[in-house]
């Protein structure tokens, strides 16, 4: 359809731009635009927090921004987050969940996996922005004289530098870089948190200077349900939205949260405290998948109401919407389904603790479940309470038909991630390793296949007698932890005839994104190979082992990555080593589904042209020992 670029509502806001994007001493105005910039053209919509964090503002203004995309807009989301660090390379998983790595190499909040996630689309450092990089942009421009002398404040200049960043968004934040009908804004953290206070501002003046119906606000907040009075409360929520209307935000529409579907009750009583009509309240309660919400939107009207309230009824391409809610819909059903197979899937981790710390993770594993038909039981192991002696105890009782060895950094766990991959080996059930846990599983292999009973890394033995893991060359000589990681995608070059290349449906060349700062030993490739070690993805020009394999014919699935398969995985499109692995955990629980068609696509059966590596029983000397 033909691009939106209608600006009906562009006049007033062109002329505060005139006034506003002066920034000499003679005004106080202080609204910088890019080059070329047309106020009214994009739409924003703006979701706010309030009563408690973590309530889910990023499902929710994903999947609102999914319905858009599918009507045929472009839409660009944005994530501002108070804290001052400049990215989340180097957030704790249990304070902040896992960090997600873009293709650009940015690392960031978990929520942009899910708008990549819902909306099939690849973001970049664009859509995301901390304070810490707000405040620096600032200060760096007033050391080289950007502020013509004037004193530097957070009000005008903090606020349009984040104006700024958004109106930059708006002109190049669609696919291919396209400029965006919809700019979706997340605001990290609720209400009241201090830090937050100049983005809510921020995004006051902008709705002010963009002109009436440019502007989508949006508040999420919280039902409780207190289980002595066995009702709903919505006093909490009242509050919350009252203090967001305190800084000049009136909401458009109001998302409940709650354990269980919000009342009418409830729902009326926060419709009228709040000034929000009661069609725009939508009870965004617990649900089987966050994958079933974007339907749960749509039959409520809920989109149209964004669409009333933006004026934009007219930029709705009608082909588009019926096609994409046709997918979305047959997948939504396999979510559902009953005829799915029970399987059980260990991810043995550090953070398990917090299932947030591997949420791609879980994400994967259920776009995987959902188009093989398999209903996925997650059992979240702790590594650091296993070792070689409780090993087999601990995850034989758990009758695990698939296995999982995640990344993690530090030495925590690893001598419980070594033994439990021993363990998965022996037992030949599918296993999977992910960054750290490919790692392990070369030095298991090493240890116990290779004649190299001393095999470790130098991220935990710094003088290891036999370093199959090593620093990158190139981060050698690099200190300090934040940035100093090979980050973001990069190419695999895959083996021929190797289970990879097979799973990646005969690619030569693929591109997954990287997390990494040790890599595979390169001295110590040619010995790992001749014990029957496969490494079947390889960096293009570089010595860089990027996936290893054990043969078919010594183990029915046992691959593992450099890289994070798990962070490219989409509902609709899921990641090939996701679907290889549930795919043969099908086949350990239930053999009868060997004929299966769906299945079949994912089975690589052992050939002889299958790369088989060394003879593992040959003894070959170690260059550990000379």
């Amino acid at each position: 359809m033909p691009h939106h670029d209608d600006t009906s509502h562009g006049s007033d806001g062109e002329a505060f731009l005139s006034q506003f994007g002066k920034s000499n001493q003679q005004t106080e105005f202080y609204s910088p635009a890019p080059d070329g910039y047309v106020p009214g053209r994009t739409r924003f919509v703006a979701v706010f927090g309030t009563v408690m964090s973590g309530l889910g503002k990023g499902i929710f203004s994903a999947s609102l921004a999914k319905l858009m995309k599918d009507k045929g807009l472009q839409v660009a989301p944005i994530k501002l987050e108070g804290y001052l660090n400049i990215d989340s390379g180097t957030l704790n998983p249990y304070r902040h969940g896992e960090v997600f790595v873009l293709d650009d190499g940015t690392e960031c909040d978990m929520d942009l996996g899910t708008y990549e996630r819902l909306l099939d689309q690849n973001l970049s450092r664009r859509n995301f922005c901390t304070s810490g990089q707000i405040y620096s942009e600032i200060l760096e421009r007033e050391r080289r004289g950007g502020f013509l002398g004037r004193d530097v404040q957070m009000i005008p200049h903090v606020t349009g530098e984040v104006k700024h960043r958004l109106r930059t968004l708006a002109m190049t934040g669609g696919e291919g870089g396209k400029p965006a009908d919809l700019v979706f804004i997340e605001v990290g953290g609720t209400v009241g948190d201090f830090e937050n206070g100049f983005y809510i501002e921020a995004l006051r003046e902008l709705a002010f200077e963009e002109g009436p119906g440019s502007f989508c606000n949006v508040a999420l907040t919280y039902i409780l349900e207190p289980k002595t009075l066995g009702e709903q409360k919505s006093k909490a929520a009242q509050l919350g939205v009252k203090r967001l209307m305190e800084f000049g935000i009136q909401p458009n529409i109001l998302a409940l949260r709650a354990d269980n579907p919000v009342t009418d009750s409830a729902m009326e009583k926060i419709s009228m405290f709040s000034n929000v009509p009661l069609q725009r309240v939508f009870s965004m309660h617990d649900r089987e998948s966050i994958y079933t919400i974007p339907e749960a939107m749509r039959a409520g009207g809920l989109d149209r109401e964004v669409l009333s309230i933006l004026d934009m009824h007219g930029a709705v391409d009608q082909v588009s919407e019926d096609d994409a809610r046709d997918q979305w819909a047959g997948y939504a059903r396999g979510i559902v389904s009953e005829r799915r197979t029970p399987l059980t899937v260990g991810i043995l981790g550090k953070y398990t603790a917090l299932r947030d710390a591997y949420a791609s993770i879980d994400k994967a594993l259920e776009h995987a479940g959902t188009h093989l038909s398999a209903a996925i039981n997650i059992q979240w192991l702790d590594v650091t309470d296993i070792n070689v002696d409780n090993v087999e105890s601990a995850l034989a009782e758990h009758d695990l038909h698939a296995v999982i060895v995640p990344g993690g950094f530090g030495e925590r766990g690893i001598e419980g991630k070594v033994a439990s991959i021993k363990y998965v080996r022996e037992q030949r059930i599918p296993f999977l390793g992910i960054c750290l846990g490919f790692q392990m599983a070369v030095i298991e292999y090493a240890r116990h296949m290779a004649s190299m009973a001393d095999a470790n890394s130098t991220e935990f033995v710094a003088d290891a007698k036999c370093a199959v893991i090593s620093e990158l060359p190139d981060q050698k000589e690099i200190e300090g932890l934040g940035g100093t990681m090979r980050l973001g995608g990069q190419d695999v070059l895959l083996s021929e005839h190797s289970l990879a290349k097979f799973l990646f449906r005969g690619d030569r060349e693929v591109r997954e994104r990287f997390r990494h700062r040790y890599e595979v030993e390169p001295e110590m490739i040619e010995q790992l190979e001749q014990a029957g070690l496969v490494f079947s993805g390889r960096h293009p020009i570089h010595p860089i082992m990027q996936i290893m394999e054990l043969p078919g014919t010594a183990h029915p699935y046992f691959i593992g990555a450099q890289f994070h398969p798990e962070l490219t995985s989409r509902p609709l499109n899921p990641q090939p080593m996701f679907m290889g692995l549930i795919a043969a955990g099908i086949l350990r629980a239930d053999p009868e589904r060997r004929d299966d068609p769906i299945l079949r696509d994912w089975i690589m059966e052992p050939s002889s042209d299958s790369p088989q590596g060394g003879d593992p029983t040959h003894h070959v000397p170690s260059p550990c020992t000379g």
